[in-house]
Parts: structure tokens; sequence; C-alpha cells
């Protein structure tokens, strides 16, 4: 009982990095930084905090599952998720990036470990379908249907669906995951970014460069990696997953005061969904143990 408090509490931390993640990113995403500069700042800033823990693991990332690790939830996600920040508004991340983690991990979880979800988890999927239904429609009302940086989104919350399910198949403890992600990403990507690709670093001021480095770099890739990981490996895949839909509203709240972006009522109903989605697992249970006479607790 114990254990599962506090994965709660790791899921309920990375939850609040995650929200302010969409934010941070959409902010670089409007300014002179591409996606390039900031996945470079991203994987930089994380693989010098990490040299320590590098050199301890440094015999063990050599290996064939930390480089698939690193090319969907290190590299791939961070390419696809940056590239459509700066093409998509962030109340679309709010519902097509997180709100797609529980049916794209209980699909994968489905075709890898054949775990399938219960009555209950069904129907929060349904629920979140037709919030995702709902925000489809109302973007094919304003004349906007689903664009390349929404496709990138989706994407994106594809390739993290499939890291969230390999770290539950392969159980690689939560430090050297981290580490492995960070060192081999900076390694596949930065000779490329240096040599190939366009710079913009030059051009943004320190505040900004700071802003994305330390947020990115330290707090995502290292302390929401640790979290979530360690979540995962008591809770499992999916039922984090189903949780991360809790970001989408959030996100989505801090994005009216901070970005001046606000919804449409059809986003606000989708959201309404897909939150509810979320919550009705635990609230399932909460009654199913009160009229049971139990203590109360989210399983």
């Amino acid at each position: 009982m114990e254990a599962k408090r506090k994965a709660y509490l790791q899921v309920a931390l990375t939850i609040l990095i995650w929200s302010g993640f969409i934010m941070v990113s959409r902010l670089a995403g409007r300014s002179v930084l591409s996606f390039w500069d900031v996945t470079a700042l991203r994987f930089g800033t994380a693989t010098c905090l990490l040299l320590p823990a590098i050199w301890s693991w440094r015999h063990s990332l050599w290996q064939w599952r930390m480089f698939a690790l690193a090319l969907t939830g290190g590299l791939g996600y961070s390419l696809l998720v940056y590239a459509a920040f700066a093409r998509a508004p962030a109340t679309h991340a709010a519902v097509l990036l997180p709100g797609m983690m529980p049916f794209l991990t209980s699909v994968v979880a489905f075709l890898f470990l054949s775990e399938r979800p219960d009555p209950h988890r069904r129907i929060s999927l349904a629920l979140a379908a037709l919030g995702l239904a709902c925000m489809i429609y109302s973007l094919w009302r304003a004349g906007t249907p689903l664009a390349a940086g929404d496709l990138l989104y989706l994407s994106a919350s594809l390739s993290w669906s499939i890291y969230t399910v390999l770290l539950r198949l392969w159980q690689i403890p939560p430090w050297q995951a981290t580490t492995g992600v960070a060192s081999l990403s900076a390694l596949l990507y930065l000779p490329i970014y240096i040599l190939f690709l366009p710079h913009h670093l030059h051009a943004a001021a320190w505040s900004a460069i700071l802003l994305q480095a330390g947020y990115q770099g330290c707090l995502v890739v290292i302390v929401a990696m640790i979290l979530y990981t360690r979540a995962v490996s008591v809770l499992g895949a999916v039922r984090v997953g189903m949780c991360m839909a809790l970001v989408p509203g959030l996100a989505a709240l801090l994005a009216i005061p901070l970005l001046a972006e606000k919804p449409s009522g059809g986003q606000v109903l989708a959201l309404v969904l897909i939150m509810t989605s979320a919550l009705q697992p635990w609230t399932w249970s909460w009654r199913r143990r009160q009229d049971q006479g139990e203590d109360i607790e989210v399983a």
C-alpha cells in the first residue's frame, strides 16, 4: 500500500512537470529557437548533468534495448513533439498529446504484453474516445481540420506509449533508463545537429536559452523521467498512462493566462470528457471499497 501511495505521488509530480512542459515548449515554438535547437538543449543539458551516472552505467548502456528506449522515449518523442509545438497551439497539445496516451498505451500493451483492459478501463477509454471525437469535430467546424502539427502530436504520443510499455516489459531500473535515454539520444543527435542542422541559439535571449535548458534538460528529462519510470514499475504502463490523461485539463487552464490561448467550446467539452475518463477508475475503486467498508485506496 505504501509503495502504491508513493507511486501515485510520483505520478502527480510528473503531471505537474508535463503540464509545465507544454507551456515551456509552446513558448519555444513561438520564439526564434527551432525545434532542432530545443532538442539539442534538452539532451545536451541532461547529458552534462548525468555525467557521473553515465560513467557508473557505462558498461550497460550499449545495449539494443537501451537504443530502442532512446529512439522512442528520447530522440523520437522529442523531435516529433517540438516540431508540433512550432505548428499547433498548446490547447491542441493538451488534448492530442497526453489525451491519446491511454488509447495508444492500451493498444501497445495488448500487442506487447497481451494485457487486456478490464471493463472499467474500457469505459474510461470510451470516454476518452468521445472526447477526442469532440476535439476533431470542433476543429472541423472551425474550418481547421487536423493539420501537420496535430498529426505530429499524435505521433509523439504513440512514440511515448511504446516507450512506456517497453519500460514495463524490460523492467530497466529508473536511473539506468534515464541515463541511457539521455546519453544515447545526445550521442545520436548532437553530432548531426552541430554539423548539418540550422542553429538559432545565437539569436535567442539568454533567458530563453536557460529556461529551455533547465526545464527541458533537467526537470523533464531527469526528474520527470525518473518519477515516471518508478511509477510504471509499481503501477503498470496502462494505469500510469490513464493518470497522464489528467494533464490536458491542467495544461489547458495554464495556457489561458500564460499563452493567451483560449480553448473553444468543443475543446472544453473534449477536455472534460478526457478528464472524466482519467478519474473514472479512481471513482469506481473508491465506491467499491466504501461499499465493502475497506480503507479507501485507488488500486
